[in-house]
């Protein structure tokens, strides 16, 4: 009977027959807006994923910031690499706790997708400038529901855009994937942005709260290997991803160290001003000049969306280069040649 199965029956039957009770199962999926066939390769959630890592907006998180705005080095993270470690590290406790990590996998891919350029300084500014306000997880299902393949949107199946809408700390994912998920983003960026700040001096390892380094470790490896076995044993058996309340107190506490002591450090406050000033520029000009949006843009006014809306999905759309270079084309002098 095995040997009649297509490719994806036969991974919805090992679903069924493996993955926790608390897993998310392909074949009981809640759908898609539009209904889409099946495909006799792929299940619902591995659908999800290719679609997203195909879509453009996942390509620009190559050249967007994550903390630091146009670093020297190459190997500082950026929005695609912090996409794709968060990826991993969901993986490994979804694989763990015998949760679906195709769900897992396509909702670590898509949270960050509505993302400013130059990181959450964008966000803020943004969120400053229009009347509608701004959230990138927000932003992040516009983009998968009506931006995205030409105004389509990419269709995906109700548990990815659960997780993507859900994956900040104030929201409640409703799978365990999505609460994994959730807890997997914290823990990357914490420890990456960490390892960045080391890289470039800002942060010396004798800063980060004694405490903190005795329990959850001294580098970011020991860090994350700390974390992902702490989450994984603390959360068997329950639908509820968390690590133990002291480990979660420590977290808490290395969080509330990095944004008094890194991200409103000096240097990065300077650049945030800076920051603000250029987007600021650009959000006044496109809703005096809205002509000058993209057309697949300006269609959504047919939809109801205010200039406001229609402006920041085409500045949060932008990576950090392509931002500065409108900047400068509009608001730069050119140089005269002879």
């Amino acid at each position: 009977m095995q040997d009649q199965l297509n490719p994806r029956e036969r991974q919805e039957q090992h679903e069924k027959n493996y993955l926790s009770e608390f897993a998310a199962k392909s074949a009981e999926t809640k759908g898609r807006k539009i209904h889409a066939e099946p495909c006799g390769l792929r299940t619902e959630f591995q659908k999800d994923r290719d679609r997203i890592t195909h879509c453009k907006a996942f390509r620009r998180l190559m050249h967007k910031t994550q903390v630091f705005v146009s670093p020297e080095g190459d190997h500082y993270r950026t929005r695609l690499t912090h996409t794709l470690e968060v990826a991993q590290i969901a993986r490994t406790i979804a694989r763990a706790l015998r949760l679906n990590e195709d769900l897992t996998e396509a909702i670590a891919l898509g949270h960050d997708l509505g993302h400013t350029p130059f990181g959450h300084t964008g966000e803020d500014a943004l969120n400053s400038l229009s009347p509608d306000g701004f959230k990138h997880n927000a932003q992040s299902l516009r983009v998968v529901d009506c931006l995205e393949n030409n105004g389509e949107g990419l269709n995906l199946t109700y548990e990815v855009t659960d997780g993507i809408i859900n994956h900040r700390s104030v929201c409640f994912p409703s799978t365990a994937e999505g609460k994994t998920v959730q807890l997997s983003d914290k823990i990357a960026y914490m420890n990456h942005d960490i390892d960045d700040a080391l890289r470039a001096g800002l942060l010396n390892q004798s800063d980060l709260p004694a405490h903190v380094s005795a329990l959850l470790g001294e580098t970011s490896s020991k860090r994350i290997n700390f974390l992902v076995n702490n989450v994984i044993d603390n959360s068997r058996g329950t639908s509820d991803i968390r690590p133990e309340p002291e480990v979660k107190q420590a977290m808490a506490d290395l969080r509330s160290f990095l944004f008094a002591n890194l991200y409103a450090c000096q240097i990065h406050l300077a650049e945030r001003k800076k920051i603000q000033s250029l987007l600021g520029l650009l959000y006044d000009h496109y809703m005096k000049n809205t002509g000058d949006l993209p057309h697949e843009l300006l269609h959504r006014k047919n939809f109801g969306d205010s200039d406001s809306r229609i402006v920041c999905d085409f500045i949060a759309g932008m990576t950090d280069r392509y931002a500065i270079k409108q900047f400068n084309l509009l608001f730069v002098p050119a140089v005269w040649e002879n």
